[in-house]
């Protein structure tokens, strides 16, 4: 049972989180903080959370569980503004889609990783990223991939993995490097192709007529592309090495399709279509 949950980023994740936890009856008390009082007094209006400061410090005031759900590029300077003032049990956590560059951070912050300190990521969203997003059911079925250190604390563990269990999330664990190289490929990559798809279309001399015709192919694979361009900007940087391999790679598929498709090779497109639509099939 968490007592106070105090959440940096009251958005779709953040506000997701709350809504689970309060429909379980698992937190007592939801504490929100970011820079823009109109966005936490939206969240306050929706129920989402209890009440809300704009004052980090004051913030962490009395919470047993810390939630950071803010954009990568702000993840030191939140650390930053908490690193003094909280409390003993506290135990922090955060959904940073780049562990690596959360861990980072958290060292800058802290001069050395806490022990209370968790990183996660909950694998799970939509393409809309405000408060009035959330949902409470966001997680039932979805992964959430702890990356814990050497020096974590295993009732810390504990304690992140109840709640996410609560909310009907399934926990998982990996190391900072695997995740941050297969997320890489599995979520990163996947949202930088809809965005340059979209872009792709929008810089065509026929773009009208091609925005005017769109089916739902185009509907379906741009999705993504709504997705929050801050946060996507930030994990791009945050994450650069994994992102750059798995584009590498992808460029090299789409060029082995781009010479098929040139040389009228048939079988061995359609051999590739199949094998593709086997993996996905088997997968998903």
């Amino acid at each position: 049972m968490i007592q106070q949950l105090t959440i940096f980023g009251v958005g779709l994740i953040g506000g997701s989180l709350a809504l689970a936890l309060k429909k379980m009856g698992y937190c007592k008390r939801v504490i929100g903080c970011s820079r823009r009082v109109e966005h936490l007094q939206r969240a306050l209006d929706l129920g989402v959370i209890d009440s809300y400061t704009l004052d980090p410090a004051e913030a962490v005031k009395g919470a047993d569980m810390i939630f950071l759900a803010v954009p990568m590029g702000a993840m030191q300077s939140v650390l930053t503004s908490i690193a003094n003032h909280l409390e003993k049990d506290a135990v922090i956590t955060d959904a940073g889609s780049a562990k690596g560059s959360v861990i980072s951070a958290a060292k800058a912050a802290f001069g050395e990783i806490p022990t209370q300190f968790v990183p996660g990521h909950p694998i799970a969203g939509r393409e809309k990223s405000s408060v009035e997003a959330a949902l409470a059911d966001l997680y039932i079925d979805h992964k959430v991939i702890l990356t814990p250190l050497e020096n974590t604390n295993m009732d810390a563990i504990q304690r992140v993995r109840e709640m996410w269990q609560v909310t009907g999330a399934e926990v998982e664990t990996l190391e900072v490097e695997q995740h941050d190289t297969v997320l890489a490929a599995t979520s990163h990559l996947p949202h930088i192709l809809a965005f340059s798809f979209v872009n792709s279309l929008s810089e065509s001399p026929q773009r009208e007529k091609i925005f005017h015709y769109v089916a739902g192919g185009f509907k379906d694979f741009s999705r993504i592309a709504s997705s929050d361009p801050v946060m996507w900007r930030d994990i791009c940087l945050e994450n650069k090495e994994a992102i750059l391999m798995a584009l590498n790679d992808y460029q090299q598929n789409l060029s082995d399709l781009a010479e098929l498709i040139r040389d009228e090779k048939g079988e061995a497109l359609l051999a590739a279509f199949s094998h593709a639509k086997t993996e996905r099939d088997k997968h998903i």
